[in-house]
């Protein structure tokens, strides 16, 4: 396990900090003596955060950013170390997505959740690997999902990006094993579904009120493993312990869990849900945290 006093002294990027697992990553590690760049789109939520983190006795910097674009990011990378000199690692957990029958989610949403879940991640990665080169060593931690392994229905463009995170996740590691650079990990966090506020302020098409694909769990178990993987690294890591045992199955069985989440999905988001608005969500504007 790791020990408080080895994140003394370490700085940590964390886009999408205005909430869910963003929001409790960075407060956890301000609690362990770590210093936090903040990133989100939303600048009043994120002086909320900062707040908690400088009460728990660490220290924030507040960016805010808009990853979907390549300039905010470089400008993200450039306050942080004029800030604080470095960054140890950069945890790429912004996210949004729409849900709803494939083409019947405006195309406008589609792009905007590619740009900013899976072209924001190239992004930050992208410069994240860049300073861990010049410095020696880093940890990258991009935030997918079981989604971006096991697809699901009325999550078309999420599943797009999704998959194109673990995949990029894989190359990356290949890069690094092939020059045998063993100081610089990339880390792949790929959550279940969990209690946060993400299907809330999800673009919503279906008419039904969004709902997570069950089952569900406690958003600190991402959150501690968030934590734990600044300090000890591992390549992929699924939490919601039931997402283990289902990424198994669909290796050896694809259509049959395919199947099922099919089913889960369509039950929970269409049948069981009680009626709601249609919108686009924080896919556009911030939901202010």
């Amino acid at each position: 396990m790791a020990k408080a006093n080895e994140y003394a002294g370490k700085v940590v990027v964390v886009t999408g900090a205005s909430s869910g697992f963003g929001r409790g990553t960075a407060v956890e590690l301000a609690k362990r003596g770590a210093a936090v760049v903040l990133a989100a789109r939303s600048g009043d939520a994120l002086r909320e955060v900062a707040a908690g983190c400088e009460a728990a006795g660490g220290q924030a910097l507040v960016v805010p950013t808009d990853v979907s674009g390549p300039t905010a990011v470089a400008t993200l990378v450039e306050a942080a170390v004029g800030r604080f000199g470095h960054f140890d690692c950069w945890i790429n957990n912004a996210g949004v997505a729409s849900i709803g029958r494939f083409d019947q989610v405006p195309l406008a949403d589609h792009d905007q959740v590619i740009r900013t879940d899976l072209l924001g991640t190239v992004y930050g990665s992208h410069h994240a690997l860049t300073h861990f080169r010049q410095r020696g060593g880093g940890v990258l931690i991009n935030v997918a999902s079981v989604i971006g392994k096991i697809p699901a229905p009325f999550y078309a463009s999420y599943a797009a990006a999704k998959f194109g995170v673990v995949g990029l996740g894989h190359a990356l590691r290949q890069e690094l094993s092939h020059e045998g650079n063993k100081t610089v990990r990339v880390c792949t966090v790929m959550p279940m579904a969990h209690s946060t506020d993400f299907f809330e302020h999800a673009g919503n098409y279906t008419g039904k009120q969004a709902e997570p694909i069950p089952p569900t769990y406690d958003p600190q178990v991402t959150i501690d493993a968030l934590v734990k993987l600044v300090v000890e690294p591992q390549d992929e890591v699924i939490t919601g312990w039931q997402g283990g045992v289902f990424d198994w199955l669909h290796r050896l069985m694809p259509k049959t869990v395919e199947a099922m989440m099919t089913k889960n999905t369509a039950d929970s988001q269409l049948k069981n849900a009680d009626p709601g608005p249609v919108t686009s969500g924080s896919v556009h504007v911030p939901s202010g945290g």
